[in-house]
């Protein structure tokens, strides 16, 4: 029969007790690491919702708003001062591209004047119509919707720009056009047109033969405004060009907001643009 003394039993229970602790121990604090773990990759990524989420529909719908306001205000009102278009030369129409090698050759033989006048009747009469559009534009800004609020936010610098051209061209051209219309009338664009035409057919008869002139212009259109034609391509493309100038205009103001802080003038812009 096997004999234990009292210290060999001590010291087994406690090399026992110890190694049982031991082996508890290990898989409590395994435990306790994985839920640290666990818990500090779940609240990182709770932050993180909450930081991408952290604005209210109203806010951002409201911040969006309001930027789309201040780029509508800055292009209407500055292309709608005095040469708002022709003395910028981001958005200045130029002749229509069936016209410009007409235009060098005029201005080859010292008919600058001639070209000039055009040109600034042109652009004139896309000053004259920008402010109208303001009103077609507050209307896109009033049904813009929530998703669209926030597909303009976390989109490119000229996503609300994309919105109202989708949103606004249509209605803009049926406000603009008369208006373009009426303008080229008042600031004798047809006048202009007629000099630039007899101008190049008197000068130009180095460069290229004089019937060119009137094959260029109904190409175009342009010939609408010689006796008896409609005037409608030359006013369209005018049409179309002081839009590309408004939205150009807006797309600045747009991605000025949402980079500078300088342009984020109000509380509400802060808070919705700011880094």
């Amino acid at each position: 029969m096997i004999k234990f003394n009292k210290k060999f039993i001590a010291a087994s229970v406690f090399l026992c007790t110890t190694a049982a602790f031991s082996f508890d121990l290990g898989s409590i604090a395994k435990d306790v690491i994985n839920n640290v773990t666990n818990s500090s990759s779940n609240e990182k990524t709770s932050q993180t919702a909450t930081s991408s989420t952290n604005l209210s529909d109203s806010t951002i719908s409201s911040g969006l708003k309001e930027a789309l306001q201040e780029g509508v205000t800055y292009a209407v009102e500055t292309l709608g001062a005095q040469n708002g278009y022709l003395n910028n030369s981001s958005v200045k129409i130029p002749l229509p591209q069936n016209l410009q090698n007409a235009e060098t050759i005029i201005r080859k033989v010292g008919g600058d004047k001639i070209a000039d006048n055009l040109i600034e009747a042109m652009n004139s009469a896309a000053t004259k119509a920008a402010p109208k559009t303001a009103e077609i534009f507050a209307k896109a800004i009033e049904n813009m919707s929530l998703d669209d609020a926030t597909a303009i936010l976390n989109g490119k610098d000229d996503a609300a720009t994309q919105y109202f051209k989708t949103n606004t061209t249509s209605s803009l051209k049926e406000t603009i056009k008369p208006i373009i219309t009426e303008a080229m009338e008042q600031n004798s664009v047809a006048k202009y047109y007629s000099a630039f035409n007899d101008y190049y057919k008197q000068y130009a008869k180095d460069y290229v033969d004089n019937s060119s002139v009137m094959s260029v212009a109904k190409n175009f259109g342009v010939d609408s405004y010689l006796p008896g034609s409609s005037d409608e391509s030359l006013d369209d493309y005018v049409t179309t060009k002081a839009i590309d100038g408004l939205f150009a205009m807006i797309a600045k103001k747009e991605a000025a907001i949402r980079e500078n802080p300088v342009e984020q003038t109000t509380s509400l812009l802060k808070e919705v643009f700011g880094k």
